[in-house]
């Protein structure tokens, strides 16, 4: 306990020190510094328990945005041009990321800083039940919130880093690395806590619910059921580039079926039937009343909340600047990689109505009636997700107020995790109805029994860039070959200027793009399927053992 301790303090010590500027390192002064608690603390009441717990949202909200800068640029759709090339944002566009990587450091520690918080509260919540100053119901509200969101952090933790240490209320060191296994029955035991104690789903996805447990649940069976590699697995091929062999357990995709299926039957959560109807402020926490979005982080802007969600301004930072109508080739913090990706989506499945909402290739600023084109050799297609259209001029606002909820899961994903599920157990012909419910709302075409590679491209379809592409390609082992797909895309080639005109201007943002593909292509190894393990907030060496290759 007394490692945990010094661990926890010193965490708290270094996330409050420094402040930092842009999409790359917004203010996060809300740390928990504030939140201190010891195991001699005892809440009051109810209010006072869950307050507590809900102080851990402030390591959860700085990390809305930068997932993507990890998740998303550590494959073939996404590139950064996020300040210079030497900053975080390039560099992991590059696979170039190494322990001081900014992205790393930051969700890294405030997963840890998180746990920590989860760890402490779980302690003195259950110290104030003993005593009768906290009901029953108001212990399993808050410390089912707790170990929710602890059950959740060591997911990401597991899905990104691999072996991390273990530690809870009852111990655990802070440095030694545990084994795949012992972490992912962590994160089971903690989520399965969470089902038992919290409520069903009321309607608001800022509160964890017993469904939303469930939901996790299930997404963690499939991560464990696709056999994540081991430490020494990734060390045999962490120089190389060739991508693993595919291996999955039969008894976790089912666990996977079941805990879907729980959430299906509950009959609390639905499609939205618009699609298009999911992103932006004005859609956020259920507002339709719809019941698809199941868990989300909730922001009320960069001066209101712990950092604001940077998603709507890292992917449109310089709104109606560039493109046709622009003035300019002021780069975005995040790029769609190339025309390719629009192109190929639009070849296989023209009708597809997801399709407008993930890439726009044109957008009419309602200030000034101008369409601005998208598209080569005028610029790449815009990351859709990231721009809020949900209320009258938001183009132009919305990246200033940085106010939009993060959906951490919805409902689609319970279905398709069913469906792919099911596929991998062989069962292809019973996968077809949670599957086809996504197509039916896309408005293409039925399928009776889906393959494993229609189920992949289907996650692309309703997914991308919503922070799943680099996990599912862990899943799946095909990193390195995915990642190599741009070496097809329209500017990868050395000889891309010739083969349409531009300006001097266009030149040099697609120069950039052409960079980074073949920097991508070049640089991707057997190492990138871990992330380094960082430093500290404020660079100080974590003592836990660093990843194979780094």
């Amino acid at each position: 306990m007394k490692k945990k301790n010094l661990l926890f303090a010193a965490l708290v010590a270094v996330a409050t020190s420094t402040g930092f500027t842009a999409c790359s390192s917004d203010s996060d002064d809300n740390s928990s510094n504030n939140n201190q608690i010891d195991d001699q603390n005892v809440v009051a009441d109810d209010a006072s328990a869950l307050s507590l717990v809900n102080g851990v949202y402030s390591h959860w909200q700085p990390l809305s945005s930068s997932f993507s800068f990890i998740i998303e640029l550590n494959s073939n759709k996404l590139i950064s041009f996020e300040g210079e090339e030497s900053e975080a944002g390039p560099v992991n566009s590059r696979f170039e990321q190494e322990p001081t990587t900014w992205y790393q450091v930051k969700i890294f520690n405030h997963l840890l800083l998180g746990i920590a918080q989860d760890n402490e509260a779980i302690t003195t919540i259950s110290n104030s039940l003993k005593l009768g100053k906290v009901t029953q119901a108001g212990y399993n509200a808050a410390v089912g919130k707790a170990k929710f969101l602890r059950g959740l952090a060591y997911l990401k933790l597991a899905q990104l880093w691999g072996e991390v240490p273990v530690f809870t209320e009852a111990g655990g060191s802070t440095t030694e690395r545990q084994e795949l296994n012992v972490v992912f029955n962590q994160i089971v035991s903690d989520l399965t806590d969470a089902e038992s104690l919290l409520l069903d789903y009321s309607g608001d996805p800022r509160v964890p619910s017993k469904q939303a447990a469930q939901a996790l649940l299930a997404r963690t069976y499939l991560v464990w059921g696709d056999n994540p590699l081991s430490q020494a697995e990734v060390a045999a091929i962490a120089n190389g580039q060739s991508d693993p062999a595919f291996s999955k357990t039969d008894a976790r995709l089912q666990k996977a079926v079941e805990y879907a299926n729980k959430v299906i039957s509950s009959g609390r959560l639905a499609l939205d039937p618009e699609y298009n109807k999911l992103y932006g402020r004005d859609y956020e926490s259920n507002k339709r009343g719809t019941n698809e979005h199941l868990f989300t982080i909730a922001h009320d802007g960069d001066k209101k909340d712990a950092q604001g969600n940077h998603q709507t301004h890292c992917s449109w930072t310089f709104p109606f600047q560039n493109g046709e109508n622009g003035n300019g080739y002021t780069q975005n913090h995040t790029e769609v990689a190339d025309d390719d990706l629009y192109d190929d989506w639009k070849a296989e499945q023209p009708n597809d109505k997801r399709l407008a909402e993930t890439y726009f290739v044109e957008v009419k600023n309602p200030e000034t009636g101008l369409t601005h084109h998208y598209y080569s050799p005028i610029y790449t297609p815009i990351n859709g997700k990231g721009v809020d259209q949900s209320y009258d001029d938001a183009e132009n606002l919305e990246i200033k107020q940085n106010s939009v909820d993060r959906i951490e899961i919805r409902y689609a994903e319970v279905l398709l995790i069913k469906a792919e599920a099911l596929v991998q157990l062989g069962r292809n012909s019973e996968a077809a109805e949670p599957f086809n419910q996504l197509r039916r709302r896309a408005g293409i075409a039925e399928v009776s029994a889906p393959s494993f590679d229609q189920i992949k491209r289907e996650w692309d379809y309703e997914f991308t860039y919503e922070q799943f592409s680099v996990l599912n390609s862990y899943r799946w082992k095909d990193l390195i070959s995915s990642v190599k797909q741009v070496k097809n895309y329209k500017h990868f080639a050395d000889d891309w200027k010739e083969k349409q005109t531009f300006t001097s201007d266009q030149e040099a943002y697609f120069q950039k793009v052409h960079n980074h593909l073949v920097a991508k292509y070049n640089n991707v190894r057997g190492k990138h399927y871990r992330q380094p393990i960082p430093t500290g907030l404020s660079g100080e060496a974590l003592g836990i053992a660093q990843n194979p290759g780094y």
